[in-house]
């Protein structure tokens, strides 16, 4: 070890002496020396995720931790994404960094430790999903009998996608449009869940058309080759794709949590090709056993209203009897009023003669009239002579008494006296006659010095006769102040 470190004896003593690099440098060559590549077990912690690109963590288990790194260009190559609180064996390296005097696990892939911590990850995230209603069965939405257009989201390697094509050619061809992805390893998730959030914003007005139903298919594989579609993000993406959605990842034993979030789950993906389309065949045949019942039906209909018709025909009567005996009672009651008209004239002919006879002659009639008259005027002749004569005698009466009269004149005119002096009373002219003045503009009469303007002409009558005026300037309000102190 000397000879490796090249280090100078003191010049007392027999211990070597190292600068502070030599045995940063010396350690590091002893631990990468000694260890190699290792795989190391334990829970991430610490994780930390830095703007250049290097992941920072520490793995820990009951009784240590110890530090780890993983360089930028090895994110990509992870297979995995890291971390707090998941369960992996990480495969890399141990160095030491001389800089703070410490050692740690340089990284260089990841992986689950074991089925038994993937698996209770998925059901702790499939619990919270399932409190947050993704997995309702309100939610899920049926599929469209004969889209024209179906998405896939899928991998362009393997026989997935071949699988698909050839059973929708096979059974009902339709147009599909594939937005390839990867279905594992780093960056599977972020793909599939933009490729599923792609196709639910398609409006179908540009270039690519919008899908009536989307496949998420892949493969068999291990537990971990199908955890992307056990994403945190993936299964919100499917829950929340406007498209319906069939889900078709691994085989028939395989389940992922896609599977719960969307409409419908294939047990393969030939499975789901085969769900989204019919069989032509199938729907020509259908078709035509419809077509067969439509005509069955509508001759039996055609049948039942020809024999209500017959039914409703028999039960009328007769149209050509009906005109003979309605022709034949017009005849009889046409003889019967030939019959009955002359001898109905020759009735109302007597009647009227009879009347005649009875009615009294004009003659007769005027006769009684004037003698009816001349009696009422000798009667009110002597009427009005008789009036005349009690008159007469009573002016007579009254013209030898003469006091009575001349006390009842003398009693009218007190009266008339009284009643004009309250007329004088009331009279606006006996007021006026007193020195009042009455005001009128414009022929109206003026109650209020606010009415009036200044230059505006007016008219005074007094007890007298009237005179013209012109309204001067209102007085100051300083003089109307000081006659109030005053």
């Amino acid at each position: 070890m000397n000879e490796e470190f090249e280090a100078e004896r003191p010049s007392a003593g027999n211990v070597p002496e190292y600068s502070v690099s030599e045995i940063s440098g010396a350690i590091r060559r002893t631990l990468e020396g000694t260890f190699g590549r290792v795989r190391v077990r334990g829970e991430i912690t610490e994780f930390k995720r830095y703007p250049s690109g290097h992941l920072y963590f520490s793995l820990k288990d009951e009784r240590g931790k110890i530090a780890g790194v993983v360089w930028r260009g090895s994110v990509s190559r992870l297979g995995l994404v890291p971390e707090n609180g998941l369960e992996i064996i990480a495969t890399g390296k141990v160095s030491a960094y001389g800089e703070r005097s410490n050692y740690q696990l340089v990284v260089e892939r990841m992986e689950y430790a074991g089925e038994g911590a993937l698996l209770a990850r998925i059901e702790r995230l499939r619990l919270k999903l399932a409190e947050e209603g993704l997995f309702d069965g309100e939610r899920k939405r049926s599929l469209p009998v004969l889209p024209d257009v179906i998405g896939v989201v899928t991998s362009l390697q393997g026989a997935v996608l071949h699988d698909i094509c050839t059973t929708l050619a096979r059974r009902f061809p339709r147009h599909v449009v594939v937005w390839p992805v990867a279905v594992q390893g780093e960056g599977a998730a972020s793909q599939v869940r933009a490729a599923i959030e792609g196709f639910s914003r398609l409006d179908g007005k540009g270039a690519v058309p919008r899908p009536d139903v989307l496949i998420v298919a892949r493969g068999g594989g291990s537990l971990e080759d199908l955890m992307a579609f056990n994403d945190e993000q993936v299964v919100r993406a499917a829950a929340a794709c406007s498209v319906p959605l069939v889900s078709a990842v691994g085989h028939e034993t395989d389940t992922t949590l896609i599977d719960f979030a969307s409409d419908r789950r294939a047990p393969t993906p030939t499975a789901a090709a085969e769900m989204v389309v019919p069989v032509i065949s199938e729907v020509m045949a259908d078709l035509e056993h419809r077509g067969a019942r439509a005509l069955s039906a509508l001759s039996h209909r055609l049948q039942t209203a020809r024999l209500r018709l017959l039914r409703a025909g028999s039960a009328l009567p007769d149209l050509p009897g009906l005109l003979q005996t309605a022709s034949m009672q017009l005849d009889t009651r046409w003889r019967r009023l030939e019959v009955a008209l002359p001898g109905f004239v020759r009735h109302k002919r007597a009647a009227l003669v009879a009347a005649e006879r009875s009615v009294p002659s004009a003659a007769a009639l005027l006769a009684g009239q004037r003698a009816r008259v001349a009696y009422l005027e000798k009667a009110l002749q002597s009427g009005t002579a008789r009036t005349m004569q009690k008159w007469h005698i009573r002016f007579e009466r009254q013209r030898l008494t003469p006091a009575p009269l001349q006390a009842c004149l003398r009693e009218r005119k007190t009266a008339l006296a009284g009643i004009c002096g309250q007329l004088d009373a009331v009279s606006p002219q006996a007021i006026l006659a007193r020195g009042y003045v009455l005001v009128t503009a414009q022929g109206q009469p003026v109650t209020s010095s606010g009415a009036l303007k200044a230059g505006q002409a007016v008219e005074l009558t007094f007890g007298d006769g009237a005179r013209e005026a012109v309204i001067s300037r209102k007085k100051a309000q300083k003089q109307e102040q000081g006659l109030l102190d005053l």
